[in-house]
């Protein structure tokens, strides 16, 4: 079965359509039913409209149904390739179909798209468990695994062999009478639950408007962040006003610049209280819901935790393990991060005002003490920061590195008119993969930034399939005859993206199971965290750092400000992560399927680890939306992980020479090319000679 639906839910369609109307559809005019007859099969997303996803769902779980009786009605004996192969290559059209549906609705969605994912997301629950709890088919899938040891198979086959028979038990497939129909009905349920949660975010984030029609009240806003604001007021039908919203580029700076703490105060509270205005959008109950109802299916299957049932996929493989590390950084951060308060206040109380410091102070006054500390705010880099100069900037890493290059191509339909379409060849010029990047907010996207694929690398019959990518972003828009100039943090986050879109392109695996980022959650985060380092290398900085009116390169002066003030703020920064990490693991090693309050259960985590009162956790209960409608449950902690690796990896570089090519060779060989065909542990020893040391990490973050 494709990967792409371990990733996102499936299911069993009961078929609306007449078959008149099916067939009329069949043959006519909807694009999912032939090849794209695009160049590189990309997908025609100017030709597809939202009726054409069900009739599409409908056919490609039917054809997929088809696919697996073939297997299981196969008269000849279980063997790997006509069993564990074609499972693998099953669903191919319901891959092609999700894809498309499951990008567009997070980058360009509307009601209509909203509509069919509440439709859709419980049948196609219902179509995964149909297959995983198929007892005719895993008969066959345990044959195979059970003869592993005298079969002939090379590494990526036998994980291959691993994987399919272990997502059959964690699927259920062990369960028996009630017990199946109780994992069915938890599935289904989860399924539309966590489309509910997304969706009522978007609407919370996008409800908000902080409309400003005082000029007094633009106090300390840098004259891009006005102009952002008037931008987005226009674009409102607001002529004459400015208009912040929850969107990061908009949000930030007014919390780092505008003077009016009571306005700042607004606007934090509404971001942090998304999901939590006891509205028709409050995600508090569907948060306690499915946090309990993974507590029930997790116990179903034999686990303790729904930690536990995830992290036996992962390279930290317990919770406790979990746990040991955070506590590690925890005890190391939390100090700094009072510290820091204290710095922050002193600055309050020298001002002669008389006020605690807040948490919708911290980003104020913390950028005027990196002021007061470095000379350097976010206003003198940003003219270095232009996005295109970026994006030309990392291209040129990748092409240092591995001698990867990259053609726009406006030939090629595109996902939204905003997005851009490269080809990307390899070092020997032949075709590596098709790159999209979409990278300003709308009302359609969802916030933060993501990479995401609509077709992944494998081989068929023979044929290299090449990979479709996609990275999306939510950077600061153009402002009148001013291009977009990104923020270093968001610099940092174009490299990051671009790492996973890496790990994707790059993949050269045989079974789509196991190509590209299909690896554990803590070890997914280590192509794309490596990347960042690059960004802010001075040999690095020199190449794409350019001021965009001069052209003139990034002085030392500024480096060395961005150098020293490198470990400003991380006690803030490492203890609102880790808060966040402590919150997805506590809710996910309850081990009674009991609704919490969710509000009170999150007080109490954070009273337990002692979260200090101005820092508010990275991300509430009720707008955690990688653990509620994401695929991070039990797995938000991975990206500190991941920055132990990350850390200790680009050490070989800082060894050997930032763009040292056999160090880059080694980096693509053992972890971007082999995508989860072996155990990530032996990927990076094979990579590095030696297990990770959490020093490297500690030291970068000024922990030790």
């Amino acid at each position: 079965m494709r990967n792409l639906l371990i990733i996102i839910v499936a299911g069993l369609l009961m078929f609306s359509c007449s078959s008149n109307q099916q067939k009329e559809m069949t043959t006519n005019e909807n694009p999912f039913f032939a090849e794209y007859g695009t160049p590189f099969e990309v997908p025609v997303f100017d030709q597809i409209n939202p009726e054409h996803y069900m009739p599409a769902f409908e056919e490609a779980m039917k054809k997929q149904l088809a696919e697996i009786d073939a297997i299981v009605n196969n008269p000849k004996s279980p063997t790997f390739e006509n069993t564990m192969v074609a499972r693998d290559l099953s669903g191919e059209m319901l891959t092609n179909v999700s894809s498309v549906f499951f990008n567009t609705s997070s980058a360009v969605t509307n009601e209509e798209i909203q509509k069919i994912s509440k439709e859709v997301a419980p049948l196609l629950s219902a179509h995964r468990d149909n297959i995983a709890l198929n007892e005719k088919l895993f008969e066959k899938v345990k044959v195979v695994y059970e003869q592993k040891e005298n079969l002939v198979l090379n590494t990526e086959q036998m994980m291959l062999l691993d994987k399919t028979y272990k997502s059959f038990v964690r699927g259920g497939a062990n369960l028996a009478g009630e017990e199946k129909t109780k994992f069915r009905e938890i599935n289904k349920e989860l399924s539309i639950l966590t489309v509910q949660f997304g969706e009522n975010l978007l609407a919370e984030t996008n409800d908000f408007q902080l409309i400003i029609d005082n000029k007094d009240n633009l106090s300390g806003l840098p004259q891009f962040v006005i102009n952002m604001g008037a931008d987005d007021a226009k674009a409102a039908g607001l002529d004459g006003k400015w208009l912040f919203t929850l969107n990061k580029p908009s949000l930030i700076p007014f919390l780092q610049y505008a003077d009016k703490r009571e306005l700042r105060e607004k606007i934090f509270k509404a971001y942090t209280n998304r999901g939590n205005n006891d509205n028709d959008k409050d995600n508090k109950a569907i948060a306690a819901k499915i946090a309990s109802l993974r507590v029930q299916r997790a116990n179903l299957l034999g686990y303790k935790t729904h930690a536990h049932y995830v992290l036996d996929n992962n390279m930290a493989k317990t919770p406790e393990n979990v746990y040991k590390l955070m506590d590690q950084v925890w005890e190391a951060a939390v100090p700094m991060a009072n510290q820091e308060a204290i710095e922050l206040q002193k600055m309050i109380d020298v001002e002669g005002v008389s006020f605690q410091l807040e948490a919708w102070d911290w980003w104020y006054y913390a950028e005027k003490l990196r002021k007061q500390k470095y000379d350097l705010d976010d206003e003198q880099l940003k003219p270095y920061f232009e996005l295109s100069n970026v994006r030309q900037g990392m291209f040129t890493v990748a092409n240092n590195l591995w001698g990867l290059t990259f053609k726009v191509r406006d030939d090629l339909p595109k996902p939204h008119e905003d997005a851009i379409a490269y080809e990307v060849f390899d070092t020997d010029g032949s075709h590596q993969a098709i790159l999209y990047m979409d990278f300003f907010p709308r009302a359609s996207k969802r916030a933060g930034a993501w990479m995401s694929s609509y077709r992944k690398q494998y081989i068929k019959d023979g044929e290299f399939i090449t990979p479709v990518i996609t990275m999306v972003m939510n950077f600061s828009k153009p402002s009148g005859d001013t291009p977009s100039l990104l923020t270093f943090e968001e610099v940092s986050t174009m490299f990051h993206e671009f790492g996973h879109a890496l790990h994707g392109m790059l993949s050269d695996c045989t079974y789509e199971m196991l190509s590209g980022t299909s690896v554990s959650r803590d070890f997914v985060e280590l192509p794309s965290q490596i990347m960042e380092n690059w960004a802010g290398e001075r040999e690095v900085l020199k190449l794409y750092a350019k001021h965009y009116k001069t052209g003139e390169i990034i002085p030392d002066e500024l480096i060395n400000k961005m150098e020293a003030s490198s470990k400003f703020n991380q006690g803030f920064i490492t203890v609102e992560f880790t808060a966040a990490a402590y919150l997805d693991m506590n809710w996910h090693t309850l081990t009674e399927p009991v609704e919490k309050n969710t509000l009170e259960f999150e007080k109490e985590s954070m009273d337990k680890i002692g979260l200090i009162p101005e820092i508010v956790v990275r991300y509430r209960s009720p707008y955690f939306a990688h653990i509620f409608a994401g695929g991070y449950s039990s797995g938000y902690y991975g990206y500190q992980w991941a920055a132990v690796l990350d850390a200790d990896a680009f050490e070989a570089f800082k060894e050997t020479g930032l763009f040292d090519k056999a160090t880059a060779e080694a980096f693509r060989k053992n972890i971007l090319e082999m995508g989860g065909t072996d155990d990530p542990m032996k990927l990076y020893k094979q990579f590095r000679g030696a297990e990770p040391s959490t020093e490297p990490m500690l030291k970068r973050k000024g922990l030790l």
